[in-house]
């Protein structure tokens, strides 16, 4: 079944495959994004694939761009289907060293605009009584790690709202939502976080460098050695879950983030478990 599909953050990376690939298998897809001027390379891959897509602008940071971009897809098409939450943004840090003008931003992209998002395409949601949320977290969603407390933090608070509206809307409206945990995506860290690294500051020379040096190395010996994913990769995990009749509250990306994440996922992979036990014992 054809379904009507928004997704944010489609100016580079995942966005792109995610949008790309949603068209590809039939769907009516709406690639959205703050600056239109970025969208070139949206337009280039949609091209090569020989699909089409409509594209619209909208800054997660703005709910009055938001109630646009989903005003004009309600207009269009009366419903919207699948809410595909992927803009977002990197950010290695010490805590100690953050700017907290950067760890608002960084909440405010990763976790405030999900919520926005969320809660406009809400109404709609519930009257058909049908659609579904994917939220594209990461496993910093669930594992802490060096140099990402604020990241991991915003990642942790879109891990909670998932898990939070899976327990009462899904049974209850039959929408559903799923977080996306990939390891990784290549090329991502290079270009992005380290980016980030020289704008806000660059490397310090502080006790911190040492171990920032390290993390550094490991990161990019991963990209190096192909742990990290590509984002078509990913993609196509994503089309997966959007087409599951019965689809997972969260699901990792590969072997390695299934591995990194087991000793918090074992028990209850998909999260199904957990959301049906708090159904049970808040809800009755």
């Amino acid at each position: 079944m054809s379904k009507i599909v928004l997704v944010t953050g489609t100016s580079t990376g995942l966005g792109i495959s995610i949008s790309v690939q949603a068209a590809q298998a039939g769907h009516t897809v709406y690639a959205t994004m703050r600056n239109m001027k970025k969208r070139a390379a949206l337009d280039a891959a949609a091209a090569a694939a020989g699909v089409s897509l409509t594209v619209l602008q909208l800054d997660v940071q703005d709910a009055t761009s938001i109630i646009k971009a989903v005003e004009t897809i309600i207009t269009d098409q009366g419903r919207i289907d699948v809410l595909v939450n992927n803009a977002g943004m990197g950010y290695a840090r010490s805590l100690e060293q953050a700017d907290e003008a950067d760890i608002e931003k960084v909440l405010d992209i990763n976790y405030m605009g999900v919520a926005r998002c969320t809660k406009a395409v809400m109404p709609y949601m519930r009257k058909a009584r049908a659609g579904h949320v994917i939220n594209i977290s990461s496993v910093g969603g669930l594992v802490g790690q060096p140099f990402n407390e604020v990241y991991c933090g915003a990642k942790f608070a879109v891990e909670g709202l998932t898990e939070s509206m899976a327990s009462y809307i899904t049974p209850s409206f039959g929408i559903h939502f799923t977080a996306i945990e990939p390891g990784g995506i290549a090329s991502e860290f290079a270009n992005t976080v380290m980016e980030q690294i020289t704008q806000t500051g660059g490397l310090l020379e502080d006790e911190y460098l040492p171990i920032l040096q390290k993390y550094i190395a490991g990161s990019q010996n991963r990209q190096e050695t192909g742990t990290y994913q590509t984002a078509d990769e990913v993609a196509v995990v994503v089309m997966r879950v959007m087409d599951a009749e019965n689809p997972p509250v969260r699901i990792r990306t590969s072997e390695w983030s299934e591995s990194f994440t087991k000793l918090k996922t074992g028990l209850d992979p998909d999260g199904l478990k957990q959301q049906a036990l708090v159904i049970e014992q808040i809800l009755g």
